[in-house]
């Protein structure tokens, strides 16, 4: 039958009901004032109160707070839904909202209601890492921090978002909203071949762990200046993390100076005492957390063992103090202690600011950036409006909706799903094909009848969150079921251009597709958030050219068979062997590689400028020697310094249609070092350009840091000799020399 587009919207009416059930989700129909301390209109005596004066610094402030305090009322805040203490005017607040590619409702601290029915929902991010772009990503994080503040104005979320996603719009002592950054650290498996995250202790060599788990989250705190770290639920060599003072006090506190505070995940805590088994005593567990450095304890834990932790002995209450005051510290900066927030620097925002029309288009904008071109032949995207009078669309996530939002998603503005973006443009014929993602039984007759009278088809595949989930980790990297022959039998009687889509997380084993000419066209569109249907339609048809490159290798389906995933050493073993991960150390076969995309243009880079030598500066006259006697210099304090110079990449469009690039440069470093990376990104920069129009692109490496590796004891080096730099094809050799 002909499908029309008919979008879903979440609009509600609120004259009916007082609530209503919509994507499964609850919402209530209230509206509260937002939640505040230092109320001194409602009561003046606060105003002598000096945790209530805007105009003294955190520190000051906060100095002030906890000298007032019972350890009682310590303890209170110390979890995320914290207690009041009506006597100082400060009401309860529950830390744990949600904002990982759009203001969810997933945490408890964030509500919709008839005043806000929906959130913007972008799409899930590994989408938009693929679209290698520093400013969409800056654009995103704004939209999803205006809403969020405007959502906390009208009482219906909080201002500290535990997803790794947001971005901190803010100066040092003022935040729009807090941020996190989760899981602090290896925290890799959730539940795979009967191991599951609350009992897996992750044995990470010192080389892995200092080379690849930590710097994301060094780069958060140092360079994101984000306000919060969360802690996960597995060991790391035999320690909880959140009970780990090396990882936490040392490390994210001392070394990074983390300037927030640090959560445990939900229930983590219990997790240390009941499944770990790390103490004897509940109070055991509560004490190690809090000397390690934890501040903030998701769940009841510290609420109910900290003030025996301290009665025992087992803990200081100086060490209370520090911890809470990292917490209120982070609610001064939010601006949760200066009173009415309509009085604020964001106090502006309202239900008003949220699903804008300009908010929609960007997530529209976001997923057409993200969304892959993974194979072309003959030129048979984009489809010609003119020349296709009929369009068969077909697959489990063709009408996908809450698919398309992934986890950790709220409700959105609206859905477009694939179906409703084509058929908007052509008649279009929809067939599901399977009753579902695991696609048990597929309909292939039916399937092929469709097939066989459209001009075009379009296939939808992939998989959704009963396939690929938090606490569901794969165990396949195929196409779940029949749909690899779906695929096959469809492709095999069309008369057209068969397109295939992909939906999905991660990557799959879609060798046959890859190889099979009758799939004339592939692309991968990840979970593209509430506008991936439209997103898909403007690619297709032509009136977006497609620019995403992967964010990730996509492996054969015999790398899932070979490994254990809860091998989390990074480089490959020869004696076990283990393959190695990422771009950076597997050496084998792909389906599709690390960074790999198509576009509708075609583009040349070359090489503009770049040295050819580069001195090393260093203060430490000791660690100065020359190349070959030296083959490294330790990178440290004065070690390693004014190591800094610039790479410039000619890029022109030399396609007949506007389009974008990313430039993406990488580094072979010098052997010196064991088991180094085979190969580095050490940046990135998106560029749009107009037909045959020329851009230049700027690259500012600091050697030091660009160019440093790891060795096996943990330490970070720079090898001396011929570094390789490479962008595309081109190759340049650069020496550094001390």
């Amino acid at each position: 039958m002909v499908i029309q587009n008919t979008p879903n919207s979440c609009t509600l009416n609120t004259a009916i009901v007082l609530t209503v059930i919509l994507s499964s989700q609850i919402i209530v129909f209230t509206q509260n004032a937002p939640l505040f301390a230092c109320n001194t209109n409602q009561d003046p005596s606060l105003n002598h109160y000096s945790f209530c004066n805007s105009s003294l610094d955190v520190k000051t402030r906060v100095d002030d707070l906890i000298n007032r305090l019972t350890l009682e009322e310590k303890i209170g805040y110390l979890v995320n839904d914290a207690s009041s203490i009506p006597r100082l005017g400060i009401p309860g607040y529950n830390w744990w909202s949600e904002a990982l590619h759009s203001v969810s409702n997933v945490g408890p601290g964030t509500s919709f209601s008839h005043l806000v029915p929906g959130a913007t929902s972008f799409p899930q991010v590994i989408l938009t890492a693929a679209s290698f772009n520093k400013s969409l990503f800056n654009a995103i994080g704004k939209v999803v921090s205006t809403e969020a503040r405007a959502m906390y104005n009208v009482g219906l979320a909080g201002l500290t978002y535990w997803s790794p996603n947001e971005r901190d719009d803010g100066d040092e002592d003022r935040l729009k909203v807090a941020a996190a950054c989760k899981h602090y650290t290896a925290y890799d498996v959730d539940d795979w071949e009967g191991v599951d995250r609350y009992h897996f202790n992750a044995r990470v060599t010192k080389q892995d762990m200092e080379d690849t788990y930590q710097p994301p989250f060094k780069s958060c705190v140092l360079d994101g200046n984000v306000a919060s770290v969360m802690c996960s639920y597995n060991e790391v060599n035999g320690k909880p993390t959140c009970g780990d003072p090396d990882l936490l006090k040392q490390v994210v506190r001392g070394e990074w100076k983390l300037n927030g505070y640090i959560s445990s995940d939900c229930d983590s805590l219990d997790t240390m005492f009941n499944s770990q088994h790390w103490a004897t005593t509940p109070e055991q567990v509560a004490a190690d957390a809090l000397n390690a450095g934890l501040n903030l304890n998701c769940g009841n834990w510290l609420k109910i063992n900290t003030m025996g932790a301290v009665q025992r002995g087992l803990v200081e209450e100086s060490v209370v103090d520090k911890a809470v005051s990292n917490n209120f510290a982070t609610l001064m900066r939010l601006g949760f202690f200066d009173g009415d927030p309509s009085k604020q620097m964001y106090g502006n925002l309202g239900p008003k600011d949220v699903c804008t029309l300009a908010h929609q288009e960007l997530a529209r904008e976001a997923a057409r950036q993200g969304i892959v071109l993974l194979k072309n032949a003959l030129h048979s995207l984009p489809l010609s409006l003119t020349a296709i009078n009929s369009l068969a669309v077909i697959g489990p996530n063709a009408n996908a909706t809450t698919t398309m939002i992934g986890n950790y998603a709220g409700i959105p503005c609206k859905y477009t799903t694939p179906l409703q973006g084509l058929s908007a443009s052509v008649e279009t014929v929809y067939l599901a094909g399977c009753g579902d993602t695991k696609c048990v039984r597929a309909q292939l007759n039916e399937a092929r009848e469709v097939a066989a009278e459209a001009d075009a088809v379009v296939l939808v595949m992939g998989t959704d969150q009963s396939i690929e989930a938090e606490s569901l980790d794969r165990t396949s990297i195929s196409l779940p079921g029949q749909q690899n022959r779906l695929i096959s039998e469809v492709a095999s009687v069309s008369k057209g251009p068969v397109i295939l889509v992909i939906m999905s997380g991660t990557g799959m084993d879609i060798q046959f597709a890859k190889e099979n000419p009758k799939i004339t066209s592939i692309l991968w569109v990840g979970f593209p958030g509430e506008a991936g249907g439209a997103a898909l339609a403007d690619i297709i048809f032509g009136q977006y050219n497609p620019g995403g490159r992967l964010p990730m290798t996509w492996y054969p389906q015999f790398f899932a068979e070979m490994v254990n995933m809860t091998n989390m050493n990074m480089r490959p073993n020869l004696t076990t062997g283990h393959p190695g991960y990422t771009y950076r150390f597997y050496r084998g076969t792909t389906v599709y590689p690390f960074g790999h995309g198509l576009s509708y243009s075609r583009f040349v880079q070359w090489l503009v400028r770049a040295p050819k030598l580069v001195q090393l500066s260093t203060d430490v006259q000791d660690q100065v020697c020359h190349y070959p006697e030296c083959e490294t210099v330790e990178v440290g304090d004065g070690v390693c310094r004014n190591l800094g110079f610039e790479v410039v990449i000619g890029v022109k469009n030399v396609g007949e249609m506007d389009g974008s690039y990313s430039v993406l440069l990488f580094s072979y470093p010098p052997p010196w070092v064991h088991n180094i990376p085979q190969l580095q990104l050490l940046d990135f920069e998106k560029v749009f350009l107009g037909p045959q129009e020329v851009r230049l692109v700027r690259f500012q490496v600091d050697g030091c840091k660009h160019l440093s590796v790891v060795d096996e004891d943990g330490n970070r080096k720079v090898a001396l000799g011929e570094h390789v730099l490479q962008v595309g094809d081109v190759t340049h050799s650069l020496y550094l020399e001390a």
